[in-house]
């Protein structure tokens, strides 16, 4: 690996970001978080399946558009297909676990659980990226981290087998997320964002469709005004602006810069998932939440040197 490759992915987040940089990754982390409250939402009316397919293919053809009219590269080389094709494959592989999950759980419980992932990525690059070494504070943050998530195994209100059913599948999910964000943290510099955000896109969605068709019990069974905004949030400003957004910010400024901000995620996909979705706020989430954001704060907090 080159010295570019490994400024890449160790970040320029040492250096920090400029103010309007960090007020930009905010909001997209406030975005990010709530999506599971759109994606609960499509649940309604829609299959699993159906509603990733959906989601997916039309956040794709979206992209292209955008791209060609842009006038951002779309060539690859034949030699980047099997790559794509992989992280194609797992990231089908972790949205289907993920769905399978969100659709047995709460949203609050879901985005909690998905806010673990810069945990799985950092145990994960410390043995497969060079220069992400764990170390002391990383530690505490980890602990914290993966005590937040335990406590929600023990919340009281209304946690059923499915819910726990769904938790595990969520926490599967993240560990397939982890490795695909590591891997994707390795190539991307042969990438310009859009290619590595498109072509994954594009084939999952066939695979998503596909599979609504199979295993959905129904694909459709109604579509309602609130299922339409939740699925149009879904496409346009996580899938297709969102995704775009955050590769370009991580291969301009670097993953650890991003990072710094993540536990903004949990916070806002909870608040939401409480306010719009009436869920209810439990002791054990409380804490939970606080754990995380607070593990997630010190992993990325910057030594002064």
């Amino acid at each position: 690996m080159n010295d570019k490759n490994e400024d890449l992915i160790q970040g320029a987040g040492d250096s920090g970001l400029p103010v309007n940089a960090s007020l930009f990754t905010i909001l997209l982390c406030i975005l990010f978080g709530a999506n599971a409250v759109a994606v609960k939402i499509s649940f309604t009316g829609l299959g699993i399946f159906t509603s990733a397919g959906l989601r997916f293919s039309m956040a794709a053809l979206t992209i292209y558009l955008w791209a060609r009219l842009a006038g951002k590269p779309l060539a690859i080389k034949r030699s980047q297909f099997p790559q794509l094709l992989f992280i194609a494959l797992i990231f089908f592989a972790q949205l289907s676990l993920f769905y399978a999950g969100l659709n047995r759980t709460t949203a609050s419980h879901g985005t909690l659980i998905a806010n673990v992932l810069p945990f799985g990525v950092m145990l994960l690059a410390h043995f497969f990226v060079p220069g992400e070494t764990i170390v002391l504070k990383k530690i505490v943050g980890l602990i914290l981290g993966f005590c937040g998530v335990l406590l929600l195994f023990f919340d009281s209100a209304r946690f059923t087998s499915q819910m726990v059913t769904g938790d595990l599948l969520i926490l599967l999910a993240v560990s397939v997320w982890s490795f695909n964000a590591v891997y994707t943290k390795r190539i991307i510099a042969g990438y310009h964002p859009i290619q590595i955000t498109l072509y994954p896109l594009m084939m999952a969605s066939i695979l998503f469709l596909c599979s609504g068709f199979i295993f959905d019990d129904t694909m459709v069974s109604r579509v309602d005004a609130t299922i339409i905004k939740a699925m149009l949030y879904q496409i346009f400003v996580t899938a297709s602006f969102g995704m775009v957004a955050w590769n370009t910010m991580i291969s301009k400024y670097g993953a650890t810069s991003l990072h710094s901000f993540v536990y903004i995620m949990p916070v806002s996909g909870v608040v939401l998932g409480v306010f719009l979705l009436k869920e209810p706020v439990t002791y054990n989430l409380v804490a939970s939440l606080l754990l995380i954001a607070a593990g997630l704060i010190i992993v990325n907090r910057r030594t002064e040197k």
